[in-house]
This record gives C-alpha cells, sequence and structure tokens, in this order.
C-alpha cells in the first residue's frame, strides 16, 4: 500500500471527521471542527447536515471559513438561520452532535475559552481569551460532544481557571444535578492522540495513538494521572480523498496551524480559485 505523506494536524482533522456519524446533524466550531465537518461530509457522511451558530446550514465553500458567519460559512448553503435558532435547535434536541475547540481542557472535559487567570485575577488576567460564543450553550445541550484541541500539558490541566464550557463538570452525575441536557464530551482528538471518557467515572482516558506517538509522552503531556484503555489503538492515517480535501479548502495551512504570511492576497485568493476548480468533488456550479 502507497504511504502517504501527512502532517499531525491533516491526521487530527480526519480523525474529526471520523467523529461524525452519516446522517447527524453536527454544529461545528472555528478551526479544526469546521474542517472535521467538511471531510465528513464530503466523505463517509454525506448524508449528515453540518451548521454553524451563526446561521449557516450546509455550506459548500470554496474555502474553510475563518470564523462562523465568514462569508464562505453561507455558500451553497441550504439555507442560512438566525444564530437564537441555530442554539435553539441545540436545546430542543434537533443537533446530534457539537464539535469543539478549546484553551484549556480538564480530565472531565470542561473547556475553558475566557481567561487564564494565572496567579492574577480574573479582573485581570494573565491571557484575555474570544469567551465563548455558542460553546456554552452547544455544551450544555448537545448528546454528544467532540472536542478539538492541540495536546500540551498547558491546556490540559488538572483544574481549567474559568469553566466557559461545561464537561462533566466534577464527575458522575453532576451534569444531570445541574440540569443539563445530553451526555457531554464523548472524545477529544488532538495532535499526538485521542481520548475518550469512561462511562462509570467521567474520566479522560487515552484510547489510541497517532503513528508517531507513545502512552509515556502523552501521559508527560497531561497535568493529571491519565487512565490507560487495557489495549490501546493506533489511530489510522488520513486517506487520499480526506488529504485532498483538507490541502484544497486549507491550501496554506492557515486552520490547521501554518504561520505562512499572506503577503500577496490576490495571489492567495488565485490560489484558492485553482484549488477549488481541479477538485471533482464538489457541487457543480
Amino acid at each position: 500500500m502507497l504511504e502517504l505523506a501527512y502532517t499531525n494536524k491533516e491526521l487530527m482533522a480526519a480523525c474529526c471527521a471520523r467523529e461524525i456519524k452519516d446522517g447527524e446533524v453536527v454544529i461545528v466550531g472555528i478551526g479544526m471542527p469546521m474542517m472535521g465537518g467538511h471531510i465528513a461530509s464530503r466523505t463517509h457522511a454525506k448524508n449528515a447536515i453540518f451548521v454553524y451558530e451563526a446561521g449557516g446550514v450546509s455550506p459548500v465553500s470554496r474555502r474553510i471559513p475563518w470564523s462562523v458567519g465568514d462569508t464562505p460559512a453561507g455558500e451553497k448553503a441550504t439555507a442560512i438561520m438566525e444564530m437564537w435558532r441555530m442554539l435553539s435547535d441545540c436545546q430542543a434536541g434537533f443537533i446530534h452532535r457539537g464539535c469543539l475547540g478549546g484553551a484549556q481542557i480538564d480530565k472531565y472535559g470542561n473547556l475553558n475559552t475566557t481567561c487564564i487567570i494565572g496567579d492574577q485575577s480574573y479582573d485581570t488576567p494573565k491571557v484575555k481569551l474570544p469567551g465563548s460564543g455558542g460553546g456554552n450553550d452547544i455544551g450544555s445541550s448537545c448528546p454528544e460532544i467532540t472536542i478539538v484541541m492541540s495536546l500540551s500539558r498547558r491546556k490540559f490541566v488538572k483544574k481549567v481557571d474559568y469553566i466557559t464550557t461545561v464537561g462533566h463538570l466534577t464527575g458522575p452525575g453532576s451534569r444531570e444535578a445541574a440540569g443539563l441536557l445530553g451526555k457531554g464530551p464523548t472524545s477529544v482528538i488532538t495532535d499526538k492522540c485521542i481520548f475518550r471518557f469512561d462511562k462509570n467515572t467521567k474520566e479522560m482516558y487515552l484510547d489510541a495513538l497517532f503513528p508517531d506517538a507513545t502512552v509515556e509522552e502523552v501521559k508527560s503531556l497531561v497535568e493529571w494521572d491519565l487512565k490507560v484503555a487495557p489495549q490501546v489503538s493506533q489511530v489510522e492515517p488520513p486517506t487520499q480523498e480526506q488529504l485532498e480535501i483538507i490541502r484544497t479548502l486549507d491550501p496554506k495551512g492557515l486552520v490547521l496551524g501554518a504561520k505562512i504570511p499572506l503577503d500577496d492576497f490576490e495571489e492567495f485568493a488565485q490560489m484558492y480559485e485553482s484549488s477549488y476548480r481541479e477538485m471533482k468533488i464538489y457541487i457543480e456550479d
């Protein structure tokens, strides 16, 4: 079998897509979750419907949107709704899965996208972050949550500085006691491995490794005493089709985290246009 060259960020996007099942309605956040939605809807989950909190329903974009309200979030969309309608649909049970990112996460899947306090205070934090957006609504109401974020010790912490988006709160029964809907987080996709959550303890555990990662390395990048599955599997590489979609929608790797300067916007726009027209998997104009 031909071995494909790929980055861990590209594998991360493919893994996010694999969590999405055919026929699901999925609300996706900015960045990698968006990429996962686009890959899934063009490969194994063509009957899935993915939506943005700003209102776009199943757009077919020439490039990956840079925000939930960016122009491509409505390109060739089935519909464009109001934000309140999208988040109300989460509460009403019409959306099956949420895909979210975060700056900090703890072992129960609670997410922080509000601020990094450090040794300072909430009023004068070390780092001020964008805040919730629809993250809290999605995490509180969707039946299943897939979280996508890079693995590092400063992100995977014993206790988040601020709970922006609820996970399993303090453990078994705490979501239910708080009156929250859904099962909460079910998976965490990183650039080293995939975590899942124990059905009884609600703690995150290591389930699968990327080809170049080890159990010891992953444990060293988590602040708490990480549990490990009895049999840790290895993650399958991305397919050629998945890589083509990723590189067409994000040819400069901006969504996947590449730090490439955009010196000539016209050249940048033309690159997207030519890349789009070379692909055969998109809906014809």
